[in-house]
């Protein structure tokens, strides 16, 4: 009876430690290729579940709210800065990250986070718009300049067949940039000329989306979006599996456009830091980070990958720009507290203003 209760126990152990074999992925929607985390699956002979967000303010603001239990959070570099401060993050142990050397010189050691000592990037989108190639042409519109985007005279055209982001740093921003200014202003009158252009253009703006302008596009609800280069795809790919009667087409800005890398970063208290690194390096891998760019359709600040992506994603400007293209594409960074606070006020007048 003895070695019966003790089989029993062993049983019971082994599974309970498999049922702890999970590791908890807080991140974009749409980031990582389920194919890519069944691979990971497969070869760590574990499970991985993913919880979503929408934009960095959700993220923060959840886990600023309490929310445990991931292991591995995928934030925009700009927000890693804010997740360091509300001490959120384990700094990363690179003697386990042997695929930490195929970052790109450009999105290494950057002054968001010196040294990677807790982020390694595997991707960056650009913020563009979207748009329905038949509807542009018809009605004579330039996708090519953010007038699209904040021209009442332009959006006239388009009034309730447009939508922006629900994220403050993203519309803002690119406000600023339609308005010749940085991304990262910090100057209240530079934010003060962005916010009068936001409010100009709102009543023209069909909804603040960054849920469902993929599929609102993809279907012929909306023609314009100002959205991420790889939701553009994304829309752009199923619109012509649905074999639609238009194409989706995305464009960088002449005025500029304003361009995120993502990171994997650690949590401070990750259940399976051990898996976490795991997850980070094989992401990291050069093969694996390309099938990322292939499927999901971001540009990839790996160098291993670059061999393997599609050719025909490489001409592409927002996933592959040129140095030209790329000397007018500004990474968003952090914010001061005082900015931080200017724009988030901002924000909350902006959205229920009539």
């Amino acid at each position: 009876m003895k070695k019966l209760l003790l089989s029993l126990s062993l049983v019971a152990l082994a599974s309970a430690a498999h049922a702890d074999n999970v590791l908890h992925l807080f991140n974009w929607n749409n980031a990582v290729p389920d194919s890519t985390i069944k691979a990971f699956e497969s070869q760590c002979k574990c499970r991985v579940e993913a919880t979503y967000y929408g934009s960095v303010e959700e993220m923060l603001a959840k886990l600023s709210a309490g929310a445990t239990g991931f292991d591995v959070i995928g934030p925009a570099n700009y927000g890693i800065t804010p997740l360091v401060k509300l001490n959120l993050l384990q700094p990363l142990d690179h003697s386990k990250l042997s695929n930490l050397k195929n970052i790109a010189p450009a999105f290494a050691n950057t002054r968001l986070d010196p040294g990677n000592k807790y982020s390694a990037p595997y991707d960056f989108t650009v913020t563009l718009v979207g748009y329905n190639e038949t509807k542009v042409k018809e009605l004579s519109l330039d996708p090519t300049t953010w007038a699209i985007a904040f021209d009442p005279k332009v959006l006239a055209k388009i009034k309730g067949k447009i939508t922006v982001l629900d994220d403050p740093r993203e519309v803002i921003g690119e406000a600023l940039k339609y308005n010749g200014f940085s991304a990262n202003s910090t100057n209240p009158a530079e934010l003060k000329k962005a916010v009068a252009t936001i409010e100009a253009a709102k009543p023209y703006w069909a909804a603040f989306n960054s849920q469902s302008y993929i599929k609102e596009l993809t279907v012929g609800n909306i023609w314009v979006a100002l959205g991420y280069s790889n939701d553009m795809y994304q829309a752009r790919s199923d619109a012509a599996k649905a074999n639609r009667p238009f194409k989706i087409g995305y464009a960088l800005q002449k005025e500029g456009n304003g361009m995120t890398a993502d990171s994997f970063v650690v949590a401070k208290a990750a259940p399976r830091a051990d898996l976490a690194h795991q997850f980070i390096n094989f992401m990291l891998d050069g093969k694996n980070a390309a099938e990322t760019t292939n499927q999901v359709g971001s540009g990839t600040p790996n160098t291993a990958a670059l061999p393997f992506v599609r050719a025909d994603l490489k001409a592409v400007p927002a996933i592959a720009p040129s140095s030209a293209q790329a000397s007018k594409l500004e990474q968003l960074t952090d914010l001061d507290a005082k900015t931080r606070r200017a724009w988030n006020q901002a924000w909350t007048e902006i959205k229920v203003s009539k």
